[in-house]
């Protein structure tokens, strides 16, 4: 079991990602999802969306955030990062630049999200990348499918937001049922995922990570409080 801290890359600047990362790893961090700030970052909550519009104000220049990437590697090498983008950011960049860049520097564990149909995704899965896939609480019936048709994790929704399904009242049976349906590859929860017992929550229903996201975010300006904030979701683990 392991925390997954989001960073936003490039908010408010570069640097300040790359110290904020270490920061991360000093305080227990073992993963990190690290971002590609999109023009359209349609799907994100306004707290989000305004870092990675305030990211793109300073740097719009999609090679400094590769840059700034493999440099988050090479100074954490013990450090899993998991790669955001949004469609729209990869068609921008390019897609065999894209999965290039990933397949080079060992990034191979991607949520791609954002996207028009399958084409980008499947390139990204025929060249050896892996591509997570999201599953809401309640569990539509449509998305287990396309978990079940993916290769990487499975990013399973921790909390509901809204109606939930009768079948799989809590998460360790939203769990169970993707297990059941032949599922082996790891779950990681995330959406509601605001306190340490959101964390032991997440270990105790049987997922393998729980990603971390605007608790810590929101404390980045009193790093010995951030850093204490991660100690606690880690220790959970």
């Amino acid at each position: 079991m392991e925390i997954i801290c989001y960073l936003s890359n490039g908010y408010p600047t570069l640097e300040h990602s790359f110290e904020m990362a270490i920061e991360y790893a000093d305080a227990g961090c073992g993963m990190i999802e690290i971002d590609f700030p999109s023009r359209d970052p349609y799907l994100e909550g306004e707290y989000i969306a305004s870092r990675m519009a305030k990211a793109l104000e300073v740097c719009d220049d999609y090679d400094k955030y590769m840059d700034s990437i493999i440099a988050v590697q090479k100074r954490l090498p013990d450090v899993q990062l998991l790669v955001l983008a949004y469609e729209n950011t990869v068609e921008e960049i390019g897609t065999d630049k894209f999965i290039h860049f990933c397949l080079d520097n060992n990034l191979q564990d991607i949520l791609l999200v954002g996207l028009k149909d399958n084409v980008i995704k499947d390139r990204c899965m025929e060249a050896g990348l892996r591509v997570s896939c999201y599953v809401q609480y309640h569990m539509p019936a449509e998305e287990i499918e396309m978990a079940k048709k993916s290769n990487g994790f499975v990013y399973m929704q921790a909390k509901p937001t809204g109606n939930s399904n009768p079948q799989y009242p809590l998460l360790s049976d939203c769990i169970a049922h993707l297990r059941a349906c032949g599922i082996e590859r790891p779950v990681y929860c995330g959406v509601g995922v605001h306190a340490p017992e959101d964390v032991k929550m997440v270990k105790e229903a049987g997922g393998d990570a729980a990603f971390v996201g605007s608790t810590i975010l929101k404390l980045q300006e009193d790093i010995p409080a951030m850093k204490e904030m991660i100690g606690k979701f880690a220790a959970q683990c």
